[in-house]
This record gives structure tokens, sequence and C-alpha cells, in this order.
């Protein structure tokens, strides 16, 4: 449980299900892979530089056939991509919680550290895109792309990924880690979710499913909710001001 679940999430906290329904679109009617990963890629970058930060609560829940544990957590984002996490509550096996949720929380704090983050994004310098059509999730029309690691790393995905066709973000990530995080899991497989908020989109769920040696097969769900963005530094600036007449 440990070797397995604590790699796996590290995956997915470098980087977070809908029901699909494929749509009618012939190949010359979609756009290239290249055209949409650059559409990604530069809206992506203007709404990070937009965004100032944000707060969230976060959900830990794993269990097999042996253990549970749950963990509640505050999640504060500034507007470097910098995370910060506060539990807020946490019971079950204490075993689960040392060694998944503790470690899972400190990996994906040094994870969002600037120099980190260039090397586990989804952009051409890490992968190979392809565009395999086009399809209907809740959040609307999106282009599903497969996606290759061009390294064996166990912190990069082999997967899909679904991007939103009106406003060109990830709505949703399906694979398995480029690289078996241990000897004692035979298979992982994860899907993970993104919500928006205004004009961002934030994890949604991450749900992984993991076949282990000796425990068997081990579930781990991941949900995010209550996000609220952080105003700007202008905006704060003003209320601060306010707040000290006031006084």
């Amino acid at each position: 449980m440990k070797l397995s679940i604590r790699n796996v999430l590290s995956t997915l906290a470098i980087l977070i299900s809908g029901v699909t329904i494929a749509s009618a679109q012939t190949s010359d009617s979609l756009p290239s892979a290249e055209d949409v990963v650059a559409k990604m890629m530069q809206l992506d970058a203007q709404r990070q530089s937009e965004l100032t930060g944000y707060t969230a609560i976060r959900h830990y829940a794993a269990v097999n056939k042996k253990r549970h544990a749950e963990m509640l957590v505050r999640v504060s984002c500034d507007s470097t991509g910098a995370k910060e996490f506060t539990i807020v509550s946490e019971e079950g096996s204490g075993s689960i919680r040392k060694h998944v949720f503790h470690k899972l929380l400190s990996e994906e704090t040094e994870a969002s550290r600037r120099g980190t983050r260039s090397g586990t994004r989804l952009i051409p310098d890490n992968y190979q895109f392809q565009l395999v059509g086009r399809e209907t999730l809740e959040t609307g029309p999106a282009y599903v792309l497969s996606v290759v690691p061009k390294t064996q790393n166990k912190y990069l995905i082999d997967g899909k990924i679904w991007v939103d066709a009106n406003d060109y973000s990830i709505v949703r990530i399906e694979g398995q880690p480029a690289k078996n995080p241990s000897f004692w899991v035979r298979s992982v497989h994860f899907v993970h979710t993104y919500q928006k908020v205004d004009q961002f989109w934030f994890a949604s769920s991450t749900r992984t499913t993991s076949e282990i040696r000796i425990f068997g097969e081990s579930e781990l769900t991941i949900e995010n909710s209550d996000y609220t963005l952080k105003p700007p530094a202008d905006r704060m600036a003003e209320a601060n001001e306010q707040a000290r007449l006031v006084r």
C-alpha cells in the first residue's frame, strides 16, 4: 500500500470522471494535434498570468480489503503555483495516513515549486501528442489526444487527455504512470478530472486503482471542493488601506 499509492499519487500531484459520448466527427474536420497543443499552452500561460492564487478543501480516502483512512486538508496556492497544506482532520489507519497521505502532501508541496514543474508538464518537451478524436463530456465538447512520454519517468503519464474545445484547458486525464512505480504494483489506472471556477480550471477528483502484491486491489480517491479565488494584489492593497482608515 505504501509503495504503490504514494508513488502513483506523486505522479498525479505534479501534474487531479465524467461520462464521455463519442461524436461523429471525421478526421479532416478536426484541427491538428500541434494546433490544439499550441493553443492549450498559449491560453494556459495567459490564465496563469491572471491567476493570483486560490484556496480549496481536499478530501483523501484510501481503502483496500484490510485498511481504510481519510484525511481533510485545506489547500492554499499562491500566484506562482506554490502550495501549502493544513490538515483539518484525519482518521483511520495510522500507517496509511503517515506513509501515504502525509507523504503525498510533502511531495506535492515540493513539486509545486517553480523549479520542479517544467519537467513534468504536459508540453511537447516532455510528450508526443496525437489527436485521436473529439468527444462530449459533462463539461462540453473536447478534443481527445493520446500522450506518450519521451522518457520513462514515473512522474510522467502514458494515456489520454481531454482538452476543452472552447478554451483549450485540460478537463480530464486518464491512463497510467509511464514507468511502473514499484515491483509490488502489477497494474495502475487513474482518472483525473477538472472543474471550472470563473475562467480557471482546477482539479476536481482523482480516482486511482492499483493491483498490489499481497494487498490485492486498492483504491485511492481525492475530492476537491470549495474553491475560492484570491483577489488581485491591487484589490487586496485597497482593502487593507480601507481597513486601516476605518481603524
